[in-house]
């Protein structure tokens, strides 16, 4: 049966791209626009609809633009700036504004080449940039940061820094053929006319999807989605999320050429700190640390364990310290789904898309061990259903599980 399900990749990041502010920065691991739009079809009235994982923040800018009340949560600096950013509304002065001032820039920028313009600490830059290109975009960026600031200095130009990320990611020698970033087999010069046209198509493309604003509203908030802090005045109707999967891909990973030039990351060791705070995290220490990380929570469903110790015990390499990595992603999912409770109304509806991963040929049914997790937890009208079949193995899918929450 399972043979017949489609990839169905408008469910997908990549039918995100031409869908206005949602194409602003691309993220693979984003989850498809139109998912959200399914689940909130049969919302007749005004929602308050919650994200703990929030990402590049689709939930929430579905959910604005339906009219609804959205929150999201993340602990990452960058996807918490990006996703205010796109939530936005802008007035036709700010961007005209932005309009006008980016073309000073570029016809300013030049005198900077000169000089000894900043560039991050990105381990072999070289790879990522020829020298030439480099040495463009860094005076580029100098320019930008005397006319608008840097972009954690507030959201009022915000998209410019949106647009010098997109910037910065298409004129790099990144490949996007596999399921994570990766690199193309050479690097590539970029002259100074195709890298100002380049520039000007994106910001124009990014005004004129900033014009139409939201109905609704959205906000991202800074929290820890395992340790949710309770407001007895903010209480959710709808949970629609995508968390990370336990397939060890790393967001940070996936962020860190936009992170390090927009100054949300300044070196490799930040990077791993921040990973290692993230639910399914792998980058640097975040797998070193796995060694000495100990149980919050003793009490998880069984089919966890069970499936923790085919893992372990399976002949592959590293296969201990990779069965450590899926008890850590399965008990921080555990606490995330217990601590969320104190933020749902009574009759809340939950969706979570979720996708199962393969260890060593061990099978991690994600779908059904968080549906054990909210069953353990008091949650009721537990279902899952198969969403997409994806790309990358036939045997690997998406999942759709909901859940209801009955406070009383």
């Amino acid at each position: 049966m399972r043979a017949s399900i489609p990839q169905r990749s408008d469910y997908t990041f990549k039918a995100n791209r031409n869908l206005g502010r949602h194409g602003w920065l691309r993220l693979t691991p984003a989850y498809g626009v139109k998912l959200v739009e399914n689940i909130l079809e049969s919302s007749n009235t005004e929602e308050i609809i919650l994200d703990p994982f929030s990402g590049t923040a689709t939930t929430g800018l579905v959910a604005a633009a339906r009219g609804h009340q959205a929150y999201s949560f993340d602990i990452n600096p960058f996807l918490i700036w990006l996703g205010n950013a796109k939530s936005r509304n802008y007035t036709d002065d700010s961007l005209m504004d932005m309009r006008e001032k980016v073309s000073q820039v570029l016809k300013e920028y030049k005198n900077y080449l000169n000089r000894d313009n900043w560039t991050p600490k990105i381990f072999k830059i070289d790879r990522w940039w020829s020298g030439d290109t480099l040495k463009i975009i860094a005076a580029l960026r100098t320019t930008l940061v005397d006319r608008f600031g840097e972009p954690e200095d507030g959201y009022e130009y915000s998209l410019v820094w949106i647009a010098f990320s997109r910037l910065i990611i298409e004129t790099s020698s990144a490949a996007f053929n596999h399921v994570s970033m990766s690199f193309q087999d050479r690097v590539i010069h970029h002259k100074f006319e195709h890298i100002e046209q380049l520039f000007l198509e994106i910001i124009e493309f990014a005004i004129a999807s900033a014009k139409q604003n939201f109905v609704g509203r959205a906000k991202v908030l800074k929290m820890d989605s395992r340790n949710i802090i309770s407001s007895q005045k903010l209480k959710f109707d709808k949970v629609i999320t995508s968390p990370p999967y336990p397939n060890r891909m790393s967001y940070i990973r996936e962020l860190r050429p936009y992170m390090y030039w927009t100054k949300f990351l300044h070196e490799a060791k930040e990077a791993g700190e921040l990973d290692w705070l993230a639910i399914g995290g792998t980058w640097g220490i975040a797998t070193s640390r796995l060694h000495s990380w100990t149980m919050q929570e003793e009490k998880l469903p069984d089919r966890v364990f069970s499936t923790v110790k085919n893992i372990k015990m399976s002949d592959g390499k590293n296969s201990n310290i990779l069965s450590i990595y899926v008890l850590k992603y399965f008990h921080d999912m555990h606490l995330h789904l217990s601590s969320i409770r104190s933020v749902l109304k009574n009759k809340s509806k939950l969706f979570y898309i979720v996708g199962n991963s393969s260890f060593f040929g061990n099978s991690v049914d994600t779908a059904a061990l968080l549906s054990d997790s909210m069953r353990m937890l008091g949650y009721s009208n537990i279902n899952s259903s198969i969403v997409r079949k994806r790309n990358c193995n036939k045997a690997l899918y998406e999942y759709c599980v909901s859940a209801s929450w009955f406070s009383g």
